[in-house]
């Protein structure tokens, strides 16, 4: 009797070990992936982001994709929130100054926010609205529009 205590003993523990081991697991996972917050666009626009999320690249440059939480067809992200694409946003306030800044890239227009975490640029002339918010070490590269473009361009109809 002694023994099955043991074992009974043994197994509780190797359990318990597992579980601990498990929400430790999830714990760092969770840890690693940004918080965003999720658009909530019309329907139609909302389709188009779903199209968008399926042509997003699985890198850009150095960074993997790591997508933000929670997870959503309407955000994408790579590296430890270095690049976060956000879809279907509302349209920006700084879209009706006149002297808001722009730049181009492979066919697609993109508004630039400058911020003191990095820029952050929105589509223009598109059905919806896409962000893409950079951190401080892409202040002065514009790789990650260059490479996010080509499918904005095929997925994001333009509005004109």
């Amino acid at each position: 009797m002694t023994r099955s205590r043991r074992r009974l003993s043994g197994r509780r523990s190797a359990c318990l070990s597992a579980v601990v081991l498990l929400a430790a697991a999830a714990g760092c996972a969770s840890q690693d992936a940004p918080s965003v917050a999720v658009p909530a666009p019309p329907p139609g626009e909302a389709a188009l982001c779903r199209a968008l999320h399926g042509e997003l690249p699985g890198s850009i440059g150095d960074l993997g994709r790591n997508d933000p939480e929670p997870r959503s067809e309407l955000t994408a992200g790579w590296g430890d929130a270095a690049i976060v694409l956000r879809c279907g946003v509302p349209r920006p306030d700084g879209m009706s100054d006149p002297q808001a800044k722009a730049v181009e890239a492979d066919g697609v227009n993109w508004m630039l926010e400058e911020r003191d975490s990095g820029p952050r640029f929105t589509t223009t002339y598109r059905k919806t609205y896409v962000e893409v918010t950079l951190d401080a070490r892409f202040a002065h590269d514009s790789t990650p529009l260059a490479r996010l473009a080509g499918p904005v361009a095929k997925t994001i109809p333009p509005s004109l």
